[in-house]
């Protein structure tokens, strides 16, 4: 009996069940790029995830569709992809890449941005310390779980300093 063909739809993880997962944290905003929102057509239907209400620097954004002219490299126009994206800090990038943040676009071309279900250092904002998974499943999910732990604490860290600051 042959092996049945990968399906997007089916192996791994939605993108609305990594919503809830993110929503489920603690002090978690999502605003969801829209027309009403002002945010530009290409960005419609993006996700971005902040921690606290000033919305000042998302810790996490999961995006179905291409960016057409400015973030295509992913692929995520394919039926039933989409792209986790999380803001890791140049310490945990390092540690999972194995090479600093403002390596990131010298070492694009080795880096397959439309493989699925590893994680990648972002297409993108590599050099911003941000990394990457599209459709997270068997390989990566656990290590997926970690690290939006990882980057909403970040957040959570950041808005406590930021809201107590006079």
């Amino acid at each position: 009996m042959a092996a049945e063909p990968h399906s997007p739809e089916t192996d791994g993880i939605t993108a609305d069940e990594i919503t809830a997962r993110i929503l489920a944290l603690p002090d978690v905003e999502l605003l969801v790029a829209t027309e009403e929102s002002g945010a530009p057509e290409v960005a419609w239907g993006w996700r971005f995830f902040y921690v606290g209400p000033d919305r000042r620097r998302p810790f996490a954004t999961i995006g179905e569709r291409d960016m057409a002219g400015f973030d295509e490299e992913s692929r995520l126009d394919r039926p039933g992809v989409f792209r986790l994206n999380l803001e890791l800090g140049r310490r945990e990038f390092h540690r999972l890449f194995g090479y600093p943040p403002a390596e990131a676009d010298e070492r694009k071309a080795s880096v397959d941005v439309s493989a699925l279900d590893e994680v990648l250092p972002h297409p993108v904002y590599g050099t911003a310390a941000w990394g990457c998974v599209l459709n997270p499943g068997p390989r990566s999910l656990a290590e997926v779980e970690r690290l939006i732990g990882y980057a909403h604490g970040r957040a959570h860290e950041r808005h406590r300093r930021t809201a107590h600051t006079p």
